[in-house]
C-alpha cells in the first residue's frame, strides 16, 4: 500500500448519496482515497460508484433481480451483506484498502457488521449507525476492535447535526488508518484469559516467565467481548498456544447471561489445530450485566455488585456439574492437544475458606464431575493448590515446556 490510505465507504448510494458523499468528500479534502460500495436494491445512485449492487449481488452468487423477485426485504439484503462483506475481505487481502466505514439506519447496520467482522483485528472499522450502542445489536455481532459512532438526527438528509457525526467518522477511520500499528508480532503470541487480578492472579507469575521463554502474551478479560475477541483471534490461527484459564463466560452462555463469549466459546483453538492448556478459573460464578434481570430460578440467591456493570452470583452443585460437562464436551472436538489442569483446592480468589465464594461441596461436585467429563485424548493433571497458587503456573509452565521440546508448540511467527 501507498503513503495514502484508503478507505472502503459501504452504504445505500440509491437513498443516501448525499451523506456517503460527504463522508467520502471528507476523507479526500484530508488527502485519503476512498473505495466506494453501493449495497442497495431497488433504486440506482445518482452518481457512479467504484463497486455497484451488481458487483455486490454476485460476490454473493447470486443477482439484484434475485433479491428483488424474493419479495423479502431481509433476504434481499442478506444476499447484499454476503456479497459485500465477501468483497471487504478481498479487497483487504488485495491490498486496496486500508480501512472501512460503513453507513445505515437498522438494515445497513445488519449488513455493515458483517463487513466488519469480514476484517481482520487491526483494520480500522467504524459504522455511523441510527442504532450504535442499542440494546438490538447483539454483542456476538460485533468485531473485536469495531468502532460505532450514533448518527444523530441522520435519518434523512444532511444537516448542522449529522454532519458532527459523519465529519468525526470520517476523520477517526483515516485517522486510525494513519496512525495504527497492525498486530505484526515477532515472537509467537500465546492467547491468555484472565479477570481483574484480585480474582484471578496467575498471569502476573506467568507472563514473564513466557516472555522469558520467548513468547508474546496477550491476556483476554474474559467479560464476554474479551472471548470473543479470543475467539475471534484463535479462529484465525493467531496464537501458538492459548492458555484458557478464566471460564465465567461460558458458564455465563449456558445460563443465559449476556456476559458470554459467543456460542463458540473454547471451539475455535482446536478447530483451529492450536494445542490448548485449560484450568476452570471463575466457572463456578455467573455474571449479569447490571441492568439485566436475575432469572427468577437465581432469586433466592445473594449476588454480589461488583459495580454498576456487573453483578455476580454463585452456581450450585448441579449447575457446576453441568458446567464440567459442557467443558468436556467442547474439548473433546479439537484438532490439537488439550491439558486440562484441575486445582483441586479452588478456582478463584473469593472461594478460598474465609472469602463469599466459599462453598467446599460445590467445589467437590464440579471436581467429582471432571474426573468423569475429560477423557483421552484430552489428558489431565489434578493438583493439589489454588489456581492462583504459585504451583498452579508452575504446572503450566512445565506442560508447556514439554511441549515445546516434543514441537507440539512451535517457537514460530503465525503468519
Amino acid at each position: 500500500m501507498g503513503t495514502e490510505k484508503t478507505i472502503l465507504v459501504i452504504g445505500t448510494y440509491d437513498t443516501k448519496s448525499d451523506e456517503l458523499r460527504y463522508l467520502q468528500q471528507r476523507i479526500e479534502s484530508d488527502g485519503g482515497n476512498t473505495i466506494t460500495m453501493d449495497v442497495s436494491v431497488l433504486g440506482d445512485p445518482p452518481e457512479p460508484v467504484t463497486i455497484s449492487k451488481h458487483d455486490v449481488a454476485r460476490a454473493a452468487d447470486s443477482s439484484i433481480e434475485a433479491a428483488i423477485a424474493s419479495g423479502d426485504e431481509n433476504t434481499a439484503m442478506q444476499i447484499m451483506a454476503a456479497g459485500s462483506s465477501a468483497l471487504t475481505r478481498q479487497l483487504f487481502d488485495d491490498a486496496r484498502i486500508d480501512g472501512m466505514i460503513a453507513l445505515g439506519g437498522s438494515m445497513g447496520t445488519d449488513l455493515a457488521l458483517d463487513c466488519a467482522r469480514a476484517l481482520p483485528v487491526g483494520v480500522p472499522k467504524y459504522i455511523v449507525s441510527t442504532v450504535s450502542f442499542s440494546p438490538l445489536i447483539p454483542a456476538d455481532r460485533l468485531s473485536a476492535d469495531i468502532q460505532m459512532i450514533l448518527w444523530a438526527g441522520g435519518l434523512y438528509g444532511l444537516n448542522a447535526i449529522c454532519k458532527s457525526s459523519l465529519s468525526q467518522a470520517a476523520g477517526a477511520v483515516l485517522g486510525a488508518a494513519r496512525i495504527i500499528e497492525p498486530p505484526n508480532a515477532t515472537r509467537p503470541v500465546i492467547g491468555m484469559t484472565s479477570l481483574g487480578s484480585s480474582c484471578l492472579s496467575y498471569m502476573k507469575i506467568l507472563k514473564p516467565a513466557l516472555e522469558q521463554r520467548g513468547f508474546e502474551v496477550a491476556i483476554f478479560h474474559a467479560t464476554g467481548m474479551g472471548g470473543m475477541a479470543f475467539e475471534k483471534l484463535a479462529a484465525e490461527g493467531g496464537f501458538a498456544c492459548v492458555m484458557d484459564f478464566a471460564l465465567p463466560e461460558l458458564g455465563n452462555l449456558m445460563v443465559g447471561s449476556v456476559i458470554n463469549g459467543g456460542k463458540d466459546r473454547m471451539l475455535n483453538a482446536g478447530r483451529s489445530a492450536i494445542p490448548q492448556l485449560i484450568a476452570p478459573g471463575c466457572i463456578d460464578l455467573i455474571d449479569f450485566a447490571g441492568w439485566q434481570e436475575i432469572p427468577q430460578r437465581f432469586a433466592d440467591r445473594p449476588f454480589h455488585a461488583h459495580n454498576r456493570l456487573i453483578k455476580s452470583l454463585a452456581l450450585n452443585e448441579e449447575e457446576r456439574r453441568e458446567t464440567a460437562r459442557e467443558m468436556g464436551k467442547r474439548l473433546s472436538h479439537s484438532q490439537a492437544p488439550v491439558h486440562v489442569i484441575l486445582p483441586n483446592r479452588g478456582i478463584e480468589e473469593w472461594d478460598r475458606k474465609g472469602q463469599p465464594a466459599h462453598d467446599p461441596d460445590g467445589l467437590a461436585a464440579f471436581l467429582d464431575e471432571m474426573r468423569k467429563s475429560i477423557n483421552p485424548p484430552v489428558a489431565m493433571t489434578e493438583i493439589e493448590a489454588h489456581i492462583n497458587d504459585r504451583a498452579f503456573a508452575g504446572a503450566a509452565l512445565e506442560i508447556l515446556d514439554g511441549w515445546i521440546e516434543d514441537g507440539t508448540v512451535r517457537m514460530e511467527v503465525n503468519r
